[in-house]
């Protein structure tokens, strides 16, 4: 599978309850934070509902 790094952008204050979550269970603990992922749907769905905060690279 495909792998990509998931680096957060933009800050979670004033952000829903839900959106940290989501942000937390990608493994990012705070702003400039990068992970590599294995790209499948349940993280792609992730991304999606995050893409406002995040930047996604192909590694």
């Amino acid at each position: 599978m495909a792998k990509v790094k998931i680096t957060q952008v933009k800050s979670l204050i004033d952000r829903s309850q839900r959106q940290k979550d989501t942000v937390k269970a990608l493994g990012l603990k705070k702003m400039n934070d990068t992970v590599t992922k294995e790209v499948t749907p349940q993280i792609q769905g992730m991304i999606n509902k995050v893409a406002h905060l995040v930047t996604v690279e192909e590694a």
